[in-house]
């Protein structure tokens, strides 16, 4: 298998496995629905429609989620680190660019103090 069919995998895992998780929400809803909420003889046929739907719903997340499992093996497309080094280490030189002039700025603010001081 290649990495391009593994990636599609991966993207198809995950899409199951969203759809495997949700229906179980919604199942879990309609449950705690139904337990709060007494029905009646005809709202109960359509309760257990809609539940049997939930439960295939999330058989069939299930199962397709366990066919593309292969895709949990595929990288993620990682270009290189190399900008986002270079980017860091300008951004330190910056910083540290902008510490040396503040200390030469209170030097020479020192040095004027210190020459209207020998002024006076």
């Amino acid at each position: 298998m290649n990495k391009g069919d593994l990636l599609e995998y991966k993207m198809k895992y995950l899409s199951y496995k969203h759809h495997a998780w949700a229906g179980l929400g919604f199942l879990s809803i309609a449950l705690a629905i139904r337990v709060f909420i007494p029905l009646q003889a005809p709202f109960d046929l359509l309760f257990l429609a809609i539940v049997t739907i939930l439960i295939l719903y999330i058989m069939v997340g299930l199962v397709f989620t366990y066919k593309y499992r292969k895709g949990l093996m595929a990288k993620e497309n990682i270009t290189s680190v190399e900008p986002f080094l270079e980017f860091e280490k300008e951004k330190l030189q910056t910083k540290l660019e902008k510490k040396r002039l503040k200390v030469e700025k209170k030097k020479w603010k020192a040095e004027a103090k210190a020459r209207k001081n020998k002024s006076k």
